[in-house]
């Protein structure tokens, strides 16, 4: 008897949402850090198995990877960049940049301090590649923030005789710290007190 031919079967539509498990990895990973959080504890909170975690994300490392990503884009993540291309002068975007971190980092609305400078402070050797693609995007900020200072020192808004790579060194420090004591339980007041003295140590120069 004649029949007709079988559809080929698609693969599985994905039963869950992807962004709500992205974020809810975040937010793991943002409290515990990379080494604090495991495959399992992954999946329970994402509320999928183990085996769609690695079709929709990759291993551990790639789903942190991307979660560092996405939260580089996010509001709580971007700020410093928003100000760099938003501020006319140097030293507004740094004043804004220590003044942004100096509320955002404490705020109750997500774990403290930033993702990107805490979530791989103890990582196992095995592990150290976390560490470097952490520890690069950190420095490409640097980087970044060297650029800028270099433009205003060629303005004319920093003295000539200021190292623009020390100066951002500084405010790559600054803002370490701030995280730091976010976690440490600082509030949002002590924050900005202590993001104002950094400021004060700006080199004498237009305002």
């Amino acid at each position: 008897m004649w029949r007709m031919a079988e559809t080929p079967k698609r693969g599985r539509p994905r039963t869950f949402d992807r962004e709500a498990a992205l974020t809810t990895a975040t937010r793991l990973f943002w409290e515990r850090g990379y080494e604090g959080v495991s495959i399992g504890e992954l999946t329970e909170a994402m509320g999928i198995r183990s085996g769609s975690l690695y079709a929709a994300f990759g291993d551990k490392k790639s789903l942190f990877e991307e979660v560092v990503d996405a939260y580089g884009r996010s509001p709580v993540g971007a700020f410093v960049e928003v100000a760099l291309q938003e501020e006319s002068t140097a030293y507004g975007a740094f004043a804004r940049i220590l003044r942004e971190a100096a509320a955002v980092y404490p705020d109750p609305a997500h774990p403290a301090g930033c993702l990107a400078i805490s979530a791989a402070t103890n990582v196992t050797p095995q592990d150290a590649e976390v560490r470097a693609f952490l520890r690069d995007r950190r420095n490409k900020n640097v980087d970044g923030f060297e650029a800028r200072l270099r433009e205003a020192q060629r303005a004319g808004e920093l003295p000539a005789e200021v190292s623009p790579r020390a100066l951002a060194d500084y405010f790559a420090i600054a803002l370490q710290g701030l995280s730091q004591r976010a976690q440490d339980g600082a509030t949002a007041s002590q924050l900005t007190a202590a993001a104002e003295l950094a400021l004060a140590a700006w080199p004498t120069a237009r305002r």
